[in-house]
């Protein structure tokens, strides 16, 4: 595992963002995010229960996000190859209607996660 500078916050979470993560903290318990910038649900965010996804030394921690109400951090990690490309940017995690992963905690509710990316200047 590697962590990634540190800089100006690399991943931040929008209202929606961050109410979503509240509501699923209390159904699910502490939680953690995946990128691994694959096709199809690999290029979105995948919330887990924290230690659900096994992350290992191909995997970066970006960030431990405070979310208000939320009384751990919640982990945000990408692959490191995606981290490769996206090294440059600033993350977002927004929320948005659909249908994300089966596997993402998210995907009953009828939104998903995606992240928006921002270049650093």
């Amino acid at each position: 595992m590697s962590v990634a500078p540190a800089a100006p916050p690399t991943v931040s979470v929008t209202p929606a963002a961050a109410e979503l993560i509240r509501s699923l903290r209390g159904q699910h318990g502490p939680l953690m995010f995946h990128q691994s910038g694959g096709c199809c649900d690999g290029s979105a965010p995948m919330c887990y229960p924290a230690g659900e996804f096994r992350t290992g030394s191909s995997d970066v921690l970006l960030a431990a996000l405070e979310i208000e109400g939320v009384a751990e951090p919640v982990e945000f990690w990408m692959s490191a190859a995606q981290w490769q490309l996206w090294k440059h940017t600033r993350l977002t995690v927004d929320v948005v209607p659909g249908r994300g992963s089966g596997f993402s905690l998210e995907a009953p509710e009828g939104l998903r996660f995606l992240t928006r990316s921002h270049l650093l200047t």
